[in-house]
Parts: C-alpha cells; sequence; structure tokens
C-alpha cells in the first residue's frame, strides 16, 4: 500500500520533468525560478486574464493548432520555412516561444522589455522571397498581426474548450486587449482589442489563407513526424487530433490532413480532456511572482 502511491510519484515526477524540458529547455527550473521569482513590477497582475489562459495546461492543445493556422498564410509560412529552423531544432524554436510568452506574461517589465527587442533584433534580420518570387520581410506588420490573431485565437479556443476555469465575455475581451498590447510592442498594426475585434480581423485575412508546399510539408512534420520518443507518440497523436479539431473547420481542408489525424478527429475533444488532465497531473504549476 506504501509503496503505490510512492511509484506513482516517481511516475509523475519523471513525466513532468521530461515534459518541462521538452518545452522549457534543460534549464526550465532556473528559468522559471528567474521569471516567476525576480521582483519588480509586471505588465499584467496576477489574476489577469492573460496569466489565467497561459498558465494552463490547455496551451498545448492551443499551441500546436496555432501553429497549423499560421502556416496557412503563404507569406508567413516562408519565412517560417525558411528562417525557423523547425524541422532541425524544433525543441529549440519551442523553448524560444515558450520562454517569450511566459517572460511577457509573467516576467519583470524590464525582462520582458528586453524579450520583445530581442524578437524585434532577430525578425529585422530575416527577409526573402516566397517560391512564387514574393518579398517578405518577417518585422512587416501585416504578417505580424496575422501570427499573433491565429496565435490569440487558438489559445482562447483552447482555454475555452479545455481550460480548468474557462473565461467570461469580459475577460475573453481583457485576454485579447492584453495580447494585442504586446503585439504592439513587436510590430503588429493595431492589433484587435475584443473577441468580436479579433473573429472579425482573422475574417479579413481570410483570402489571403491557401495551402502551399510549406504548409502541407509543415502539417505533415506537426501531426506525423514529431521529433518525440516512442512512448510519446500515442499520447502526441491524441493531442494532434485535439488541435485540429479545435480549427474552425474552413481551416482544416487546406492543411490536407493525414489519413490518421482525420481517423482520429472523433476523438479530439476527449483526446483533448485527457492530454490536458495528464500535464496537470505531471506538471508542478509556477511558483507566485513576488509582485503586480
Amino acid at each position: 500500500m506504501v509503496r503505490r502511491p510512492r511509484l506513482l510519484g516517481e511516475l509523475r515526477g519523471r513525466a513532468g520533468e521530461s515534459l518541462l524540458h521538452r518545452v522549457a529547455g534543460p534549464d526550465a527550473h532556473r528559468t522559471r525560478a528567474r521569471i516567476h521569482g525576480t521582483p519588480g513590477p509586471r505588465w499584467f497582475a496576477p489574476g489577469s486574464a492573460v496569466r489565467t489562459v497561459h498558465a494552463d495546461a490547455s496551451m498545448y492543445v492551443g499551441g500546436l493548432a496555432a501553429l497549423l493556422l499560421q502556416s496557412l498564410h503563404p507569406t508567413a509560412m516562408a519565412a517560417v520555412a525558411a528562417h525557423s529552423g523547425y524541422r532541425s531544432d524544433p525543441w529549440g524554436r519551442l523553448q524560444r516561444t515558450s520562454t517569450f510568452l511566459a517572460v511577457t506574461t509573467f516576467g519583470t517589465a524590464e525582462d520582458a522589455e528586453r524579450a520583445v527587442a530581442r524578437v524585434r533584433r532577430t525578425h529585422a534580420a530575416i527577409h526573402g522571397r516566397t517560391r512564387e518570387g514574393v518579398p517578405y520581410r518577417a518585422s512587416d506588420p501585416h504578417l505580424l498581426t496575422w501570427v499573433h490573431i491565429a496565435e490569440t485565437e487558438c489559445f482562447l479556443r483552447a482555454h475555452q474548450r479545455y481550460g480548468r476555469r474557462p473565461l467570461g465575455p469580459r475577460e475573453q475581451d481583457e485576454y485579447v486587449a492584453q495580447m494585442a498590447s504586446v503585439a504592439r510592442r513587436l510590430g503588429a498594426e493595431d492589433p484587435p482589442v475584443t473577441r468580436a475585434g479579433l473573429t472579425a480581423r482573422i475574417a479579413a485575412y481570410r483570402p489571403e489563407l491557401r495551402s502551399t508546399p510549406e504548409a502541407r510539408a509543415t502539417t505533415r512534420f506537426l501531426l506525423v513526424e514529431p521529433p518525440l520518443p516512442a512512448p510519446a507518440l500515442a499520447p502526441y497523436a491524441l493531442l494532434a487530433a485535439a488541435a485540429v479539431e479545435l480549427l474552425p473547420p474552413w481551416a482544416r481542408g487546406p492543411l490536407e490532413l493525414p489519413y490518421r489525424t482525420r481517423l482520429l478527429l472523433p476523438l479530439g475533444r476527449a483526446g483533448g480532456r485527457a492530454v490536458t488532465g495528464a500535464v496537470r497531473w505531471a506538471v508542478p504549476p509556477p511558483p507566485a511572482s513576488p509582485g503586480a
């Protein structure tokens, strides 16, 4: 009787450490301590909508859905395919993204400002042309706005479906407005500040969205060929189905979903609940920040 809880605790600890290191890097605990434990003013107060969403396990579903939705913009996808290193260093890219979100959401204002400045410097150096010869710049406000609204939409959708405490209408507007405040600092153009505005802006981008070879390759990589150990493939397949099921129906067709993912779509919501529940069980919550 004593040994079983101990084994369960050891399993929980190993699973949590493995997941944390995948998402936040080998220095995950040190990074967490710095972000959450450094005294100083923050951009967002404890209990704010953006903190509620970004601290929840539903972000795992929302993050994957956001990558799939973002890939449908051919110009933005061309820049990602050419410069992001998502194939050669997928975990590094994930860790950089998750750290940026954590710093801007929970870190000190000074640390958040440095994080934004680093991203802007990186964007300033990225430019090129699509396979059709269309020039692009990663610092283009129009492209930055698409990346931002796709991310905000998917994070919010995932939280409303799988979050521990879904947001009310006013909190949803608060979340969109708080995300917009970060997007403006990154260079996005007039990001929406309400849930209705977010829906309208995504609709305005729809004529620009389409399937491309880069988008289809990204979809296959994310859904079928993730660089994961064998024991993690089955849970990840459920996570992938949940992410695809979360997308608006008009976005699924252009992605040309792999057969296995389409087969699992009816299990998407149940799988999403199972995966987010497992993440909550395994990963310890972040420490409380010392100040607002």
